[in-house]
This record gives structure tokens, sequence and C-alpha cells, in this order.
């Protein structure tokens, strides 16, 4: 796996193309937008510090937002997902889950979709990750760090209801159970506990969820996501969209 930050080469731009460019003429190349978010990603830069080698910020900023708005992000995660499952001898889509959050502390000037948990003692945001045995996501949200991680997790039910067919189980732990598991069984799915032992220190790997532990763990080599800078929750989610997709991409 790529640690250092290299343009999409022609393979890989040619799997993103079918999702970003329409085929109509443009000033600005949708191949260089697409590695100024990447960079972004990597770098931790602010918009406005964006390298010169690029497209103006303003012109990559929109871009960005509107393939946020239109799912553009979302279709190409779950269509490079399904490519490397296939690769890797897998059917496209799982049939068993590991479901898990994540807080991180929000940047400065970041007020939006931000709340404490009281339990971690992190003001800012809770990532909520749907991966599968590879720690591929499936489905992403993005909510307030004090929205309990049952209620937040119903909308990734959500999402998987709409794009997975195969999918039976979902391997969460205590925090899930209630509400969560009640919405999961009304979706078909089944919830499965699996909880560390309370005499146990540190950290022990867990059944079926130990792979969303590394998924989060990945988002480390980005920078941009150490901590929320993101003014709206969307913007956090569309960014480990776009990690994500990077992470799948540099495999190849």
């Amino acid at each position: 796996m790529r640690t250092q930050f290299v343009n999409l080469s022609d393979a890989h731009w040619q799997v993103i193309k079918n999702y970003v460019d329409s085929g109509r003429k443009r000033r600005v190349s949708l191949r260089s937008v697409v590695n100024a978010i990447r960079w972004l990603a990597h770098t931790g830069s602010q918009w406005r510090n964006l390298a010169g080698d690029y497209p103006p910020w303003q012109t990559v900023y929109y871009y960005f937002r509107r393939w946020q708005t239109d799912q553009t992000w979302q279709r190409l995660l779950n269509r490079l997902v399904e490519l490397e499952r296939q690769r890797q001898g897998r059917a496209a889509h799982p049939s068993r889950l590991a479901v898990d959050s994540q807080s991180v502390r929000k940047g400065l000037w970041v007020s939006i979709d931000t709340g404490l948990d009281g339990n971690k003692r992190i003001n800012g945001r809770k990532r909520h990750l749907a991966v599968d045995s590879l720690g591929l996501p499936v489905a992403i949200h993005v909510s307030a760090a004090n929205v309990q991680d049952g209620e937040a997790g119903k909308e990734l039910l959500w999402q998987l209801e709409a794009m997975n067919q195969r999918l039976t189980l979902l391997a969460a732990d205590k925090a899930y159970r209630g509400e969560f598991a009640e919405a999961a069984g009304w979706c078909g799915y089944q919830v499965e506990i699996c909880q560390r032992p309370e005499s146990t220190q540190g950290f022990v790997p867990q059944r079926g969820r130990w792979q969303v532990e590394r998924s989060f763990a990945w988002l480390n080599m980005y920078r941009r996501l150490s901590r929320d800078y993101e003014k709206t929750s969307n913007s956090a989610e569309a960014f480990l969209r776009v990690a994500y997709a990077d992470l799948i991409i540099a495999r190849n």
C-alpha cells in the first residue's frame, strides 16, 4: 500500500472517469481536479493553499461539492469496493459486515453537527462505518460525537438496504443493542454482539469486528482526516469516501 502521494495512472483514471466525466468539453481537466482533491486529503492542506500544479482552488472546491451533492463519491466508492472484492475472488456484495464508530476532534471554527462524546471526552464528530471482511467500507455516516452509536447506526442500515441484497449478518459491540438491533431485524439482518471481556486490557482483536478497527487505522495516512476540519458532516463523509477510494486504487 502506497504512503506517498502520486497522481492517478491512466488505468485508474479510466475507472474514475466513467463517474465524473460526462464527455462534455471543459476548460479544466477533471483528472487534475480529482488529483487535487486526493492531494488535499493526503496532505491536509487548506483549500486556499492548493498546490499550483492543480486548477484554482475555487474550481476544485466547486467540483468537490458538486460530486458530494449528486453522490458521485458514494457511487464511485461502491463500484471500487465491488471491483476489489471480485479481484480477490469474492462476490461483489458481502454477506457479513462489521459496524463500529470512531470519535474525532473537530477543527477550529467547525460548529455544525458537532457535540461532546462523554465516554471518550472528545468534542467533535463521530464516524460510523460498516465494512466487509477485507475492511472495505460499504456504508459511511458522520454524526455529531454526542449521538449514540445505535441511533446513528440506523443511517448505515438505510444505505445497506438500498445496495446490498446478500447481507444477512452484522457484527457489532454492545452499543448497538436495542433500537439498532431491532431496526436491523426489520431490514432482515441478524446482529451479532461481539464484546471484549471486561477483564482484558489493551487492544484485543475481536472475531468478526477487528476489520473495522483496521479500516479506521488506515485513515491515519490522510492528514486531513486526523481531525474533522469540514464545515458540514456531508463534506466529512465525502472526504472519507475520497480517502477509501484512494486506498483501494493504491492496491492495484
